[in-house]
């Protein structure tokens, strides 16, 4: 029978506790992945039993507090504390998230916090994100144009031209979408990812942008588009409530009726 087992070094191991909850009458465990790579050490998942009277409401307070007062060495991303920025994306609970965003109480069990899945990951719950921002590099995320702007006013839209870019803009680009993604698992390094597909769209839809032909030139590509298979893991977990499944479905439809 055929076994298929971690290599020794990344198997996760039982890790440290750490209780500060005596007494509390809001106890919350949080099981963290923990590595450290200077330290030739294989992961571990430390325990941090906590009150959660001391902290805020939310995860990323839970762990902004544990980093203060109980463990100084855990090593994670934040920002702007309000869902906007996309730093504190990990994986809570299961599913891949913001920490900003989720309530300690919204999660009935105790909290399992790893980093986003499927990446290398730099120490701790901070992934390694060069390959992701590079492939959204890679579709030239700014207006192109030919035509020179008109001398006294903006390049407008009309109302109608503008409401297709709602569901699209708002994207963070915090990587939730595209590391719950089997396809971009298997073929990350081709296949561009939901995430940067919705930012390629966004632009491609653009009525003020005129480089739409080119940009469909770009994507024509048997892994840099089409490894999508609609699993539609990326509009179940996007923390924003975006749908890059149907931003990816939109431009194969303009691949389609371009060559037709």
């Amino acid at each position: 029978m055929a076994q298929f087992l971690l290599p020794k070094d990344s198997r996760v191991g039982k890790g440290k506790s750490f209780d500060t909850s005596e007494g509390a009458n809001r106890k919350k465990r949080f099981l963290i992945y923990r590595w450290d790579p200077d330290s030739g050490e294989n992961p571990r998942t430390d325990t941090y039993d906590i009150d959660l009277d001391q902290c805020g409401p939310m995860v990323l307070d839970a762990i902004i507090y544990i980093k203060n007062e109980i463990d100084p060495t855990l090593t994670f991303r934040r920002s702007c504390r309000e869902g906007i920025c996309g730093s504190c994306a990990m994986n809570i609970d299961g599913t891949n998230t913001l920490a900003c965003t989720i309530a300690n109480e919204s999660i009935s069990d105790d909290i399992a916090i790893y980093p986003l899945p499927h990446m290398e990951v730099c120490k701790d719950l901070v992934p390694d994100l060069s390959h992701f921002y590079a492939q959204y590099a890679s579709v030239q995320p700014w207006m192109q144009t030919q035509t020179s702007p008109p001398p006294d006013k903006e390049r407008l839209q009309s109302k109608d031209e503008r409401l297709k870019l709602d569901g699209l803009y708002e994207c963070i680009l915090c990587a939730c979408c595209s590391t719950s993604c089997p396809s971009y698992w298997w073929n990350g390094d081709r296949y561009l990812g939901p995430a940067i597909l919705l930012q390629a769209y966004r632009w491609i839809i653009d009525s003020r942008d005129e480089a739409t032909g080119e940009r469909l030139d770009d994507l024509e590509d048997p892994f840099r588009l089409y490894r999508c298979h609609t699993i539609m893991n990326c509009a179940r977990t996007c923390p924003k409530g975006l749908n890059p499944g149907q931003a990816i479905a939109e431009i194969k439809k303009l691949m389609v009726s371009r060559s037709i």
